[in-house]
C-alpha cells in the first residue's frame, strides 16, 4: 500500500506538475519524503518482528520438545500452532500481522513454560521416592508413581506382600512429611497384563481394581499409611493401558503394576485446557 502511494504520489509530480505552486510543490515533496521515511521504518520494524517472530518458533520447538520427552502430550497445541503459521505465510506480509503472530507465539511460549515448570517442580518433590527404585514419569499429561505389580502382589491375588507393605509404607512417610504432597488428591490405577484371568475376581478388570483398592486401603489406614482417605481413590483399568509388549515376559512383567497418580489440580487442568483452544 505504501509503495503503490509513493508511485501515484510520483506519476502526479510528473503528469500534473505544471499547475502546482512553490509551495504546493513543497508540501508535496515533504509529504513524499514523509513516506518514504515511513515504508523505510515500516521495513525496518518488519525485519525485526521477523528475527523475533523465528526466535519465539525456535523458544516454543526447544519447549514442546522437551515437554514431549518428559512425556507431556501436546499434539493439539503443536497442530494449531502449525495450522495458524500455514495461514500467515499464505496471507500477505503486513506489520500488524507479524506482530499477532509474535504475540502469539510468545504467548504460547509462556504456556508451555509454566506446565514445563509445574512438572519439574512436582517431579523434585517425588524424587526421594526414585531413590527407592520406584518409576516417576509423566503419562498422558499426569505424573504418576508406577509400583511394580509382582513385588505388590504375588499371581493372581488382591493381598498386599510383606515387601509390597513395606514399599507403601515408604510412598507414605514420603507424602506424609511434604504438606503439598499430602494435600493433593490421588488416584490408585490399577493394571494387568493381557493374560486371561479366571479366579475370585472374575477378569481383569476386576483383579486389577481390587489390587488399586487393596493398595489404597493401606496407604490411608489409620494404622498402616495413615494419608488422608478424602484425597484418595480407586480405579482398575485391567490390560487397557499397557506400558510394554504384552507378547513377551519382560512386557507382560511391567504391564502388571499399580499406580499411584497425582491427579491434577482444577487450576492445572484449565492451564492445560487453555493451551489447547
Amino acid at each position: 500500500m505504501i509503495r503503490r502511494t509513493l508511485f501515484l504520489l510520483v506519476v502526479t509530480f510528473f503528469l500534473g506538475g505544471c499547475g502546482y505552486s512553490e509551495e504546493e510543490w513543497q508540501a508535496q515533496l515533504d509529504k513524499y519524503a514523509r513516506l518514504t521515511t515511513e515504508h523505510k521504518s515500516t521495513q525496518e520494524r518488519l525485519a525485526e518482528l521477523e528475527t523475533e517472530l523465528t526466535a519465539a518458533r525456535d523458544r516454543v520447538k526447544i519447549l514442546e520438545q522437551n515437554l514431549l520427552g518428559a512425556g507431556v502430550d501436546i499434539t493439539k497445541l503443536s497442530k494449531d500452532l502449525e495450522s495458524r503459521n500455514t495461514e500467515l505465510s499464505k496471507a500477505q506480509t503486513s506489520l500488524e500481522e507479524r506482530e499477532k503472530a509474535l504475540a502469539e507465539y510468545k504467548l504460547r511460549a509462556r504456556q508451555l513454560e509454566r506446565i514445563r515448570q509445574r512438572f519439574d517442580r512436582l517431579r523434585r518433590k517425588l524424587n526421594a521416592l526414585t531413590k527407592l527404585g520406584l518409576a516417576v514419569k509423566i503419562h498422558k499429561n499426569r505424573m504418576l508413581i508406577s509400583l511394580p505389580g509382582d513385588v505388590l502382589f504375588s499371581s493372581g491375588r488382591d493381598s498386599l506382600t510383606t515387601e509390597g507393605e513395606a514399599i507403601l509404607d515408604k510412598v507414605a512417610g514420603i507424602i506424609n512429611a511434604d504438606a503439598s504432597l499430602r494435600s493433593r488428591q490421588y488416584q490408585v490405577a490399577g493394571h494387568t497384563d493381557s493374560k486371561p484371568y479366571r479366579g475370585t475376581f472374575r477378569d481383569n478388570w476386576g483383579l486389577s481394581l481390587m489390587r488399586a483398592r487393596g493398595v489404597l486401603l493401606y496407604l490411608v489406614g489409620p494404622e498402616k499409611g495413615a494419608l488422608p482417605p478424602n484425597r484418595w481413590s480407586a480405579a482398575g483399568f485391567g490390560d487397557t493401558d499397557p506400558i510394554a509388549d504384552n507378547e513377551t515376559p519382560e512386557g507382560r512383567r511391567q504391564n502388571r503394576r499399580c499406580e499411584l497418580i497425582v491427579v491434577p489440580s482444577a487450576e492445572e487442568m484449565l492451564d492445560l485446557q487453555k493451551i489447547a483452544k
